[in-house]
Parts: structure tokens; sequence; C-alpha cells
């Protein structure tokens, strides 16, 4: 399944990108996620959350093949 991922934040600058195409056939967050660990060693010690389709999800979710969103902490006032 193709998924759009975007980066936003501290993760852009690792990544170099604010969005990517991955064509990915595993099934659930986390299989997703150790292979962006692979892709990007650093994203492994940030503290992120993971957002599908608009909604924030634990790498225990099922993947639907849509929108994944890495989000960082941000800071508000």
């Amino acid at each position: 399944m193709l998924i759009t991922i975007k980066y936003f934040g501290q993760l852009t600058e690792i990544t170099h990108l604010e969005e990517e195409y991955l064509d990915f056939e595993g099934t659930q967050v986390s299989e997703l996620l150790d292979t962006l660990y692979r892709k990007y060693n650093t994203l492994k010690t940030k503290d992120f959350q993971v957002a599908q389709n608009q909604e924030l999800v634990d790498e225990n979710t099922k993947l639907t093949g849509q929108e994944i969103a890495l989000l960082p902490p941000f800071a508000g006032g």
C-alpha cells in the first residue's frame, strides 16, 4: 500500500523532508516505525506521537493505508 508520511518540527531536520510516499507491505504502525528507524537512524532517539488520518494512534494500531503524521512535542503559550 502507498502511505503518505508527513514530518513536522525537528523531524523534518532529521529526514530532510516534510512529506514522503512509501510503498509499504506491513500491517501495523510499529512495522512502519521500524522501517523509518532503519532509514533515519536518529529518528528513534526523538520523542514524537503518531497520527493516522488525523487521529493519534499507538504503535499497535493497524495501518489503513492513508496518511501518517509524525508529530514532535509542540510548545504552546
